[in-house]
């Protein structure tokens, strides 16, 4: 399966470059989700991020950005 590696902006995976599979027309999923575990205290919850195109000079390229309503939303 291809992947590209895609940028995440904003919440807990800023500045991250992650390897996100492709779907069938070769594009990223138009949001990811990332589920985090329960740890001690806090309760498992859902990180949302939602693509988001981005531009340099004459090329374009997909990132992810944090969206902290649907994450509140996803989390319960």
């Amino acid at each position: 399966m291809k992947s590209a590696d895609t940028e995440f902006v904003g919440g807990p995976l800023d500045g991250r470059i992650l390897p996100i599979p492709l779907g069938p027309m070769y594009g990223v999923p138009k949001t990811y989700k990332v589920p985090v575990p329960a740890h001690g205290d806090v309760a498992a919850r859902t990180l949302v991020y939602v693509r988001a195109k981005q531009q340099r000079g004459l090329r374009w390229y997909w990132r992810y950005e944090y969206d902290e309503a649907a994450t509140a939303r996803a989390s319960g």
